[in-house]
């Protein structure tokens, strides 16, 4: 599709806390391209809500109007919790919520970022598990630099374009409570 005739998506955006500059960088470079529908630190008090209570709110509040997820890739990102609850939420089709297509884009401060293949282990897993060889439900990016909104809001169209294709992976448990050690040394 050209670059003039991509058009204008609600995404959510998911992100681990440490990145918000990255954040609020990406939703002012997208300018007029993208429709945030990200949830904000400090949006949903956690604090004595079970997991599926907060797994849904995610999903019914905030990702249901969005047709793409995208995660932006830290450091960090892959410990996350509500990443990863993100992530399945956004992926799980049902009759109140479509599924979102799904992309992911590396920050220029992790280890990965610039680099042939990606660090599954760095990575969050589920959308690792997402991000096969050959026909991907996923697809995993490099920010750009310099930036390039029509470029980006090109990748956001085809992830909208590939939820319908190859079904997505969601089959990994949601994650309990924020990883701590590194996955290559036992956590699952």
């Amino acid at each position: 599709m050209p670059r003039s005739r991509v058009p204008r998506h609600k995404v959510f955006i998911s992100f681990h806390e440490h990145d918000i500059k990255q954040k609020e960088d990406f939703v002012r470079m997208m300018g007029k391209r993208i429709v945030d529908r990200s949830v904000d630190t400090g949006n949903i008090d956690d604090t004595g809500l079970k997991t599926a209570t907060v797994r849904q709110k995610i999903r019914d509040e905030y990702i249901r109007d969005a047709t793409v997820t995208i995660v932006l890739i830290g450091p960090r990102t892959w410990q996350r919790k509500h990443v990863d609850w993100e992530i399945g939420s956004s992926i799980r089709k049902t009759k109140r919520n479509p599924r979102c297509g799904l992309l992911g884009i590396v920050l220029p401060n992790h280890s990965s970022y610039g680099k042939d293949d990606f660090d599954p282990h760095l990575i969050p897993p589920r959308l690792a598990d997402n991000c096969t060889e050959g026909d991907s439900y996923s697809v995993i990016y490099d920010w750009p630099n310099p930036w390039a909104p029509a470029q980006v809001a090109e990748w956001i169209h085809n992830a909208y374009v590939r939820r319908d294709g190859t079904p997505p992976n969601n089959s990994r448990r949601p994650f309990g409570r924020n990883r701590t050690r590194d996955y290559r040394k036992g956590w699952q």
